[in-house]
């Protein structure tokens, strides 16, 4: 019988180990989730803020305002333009009798 006590002990002592190695890894896990939340969080700031100045760099005014200033770029005449349609694009052309 005592060795049955012993042996019982035994156990009891190895899975109370256990599961304080467990629970141990669990917090050490749930620690370094934090960190990595926190982590996505700035990631998301710095993403929302890079997309808001690319929308400002990538804004019609400002390159036409750069290629004018910087390059020196201006806009062609109305005598110099010219639209090419795609094949089979008809194009509309106003009929006798209507205002402009």
């Amino acid at each position: 019988m005592i060795r049955l006590n012993l042996f019982l002990l035994g156990l009891l002592m190895v899975c109370a180990m256990s599961v304080v190695t467990s629970q141990h890894k669990a917090r050490k896990l749930y620690s370094e989730l934090q960190k990595e939340a926190q982590h996505t969080k700035k990631l998301d700031v710095e993403w929302g803020q890079l997309q808001l100045e690319q929308s400002t760099w990538a804004m019609h005014s400002r390159i036409e305002d750069e290629a004018t200033r910087k390059l020196g770029m201006q806009l062609p005449g109305a005598n110099r333009t010219q639209v090419i349609l795609p094949r089979g694009t008809a194009v509309a052309r106003p009929r006798q009798g209507d205002v402009d």
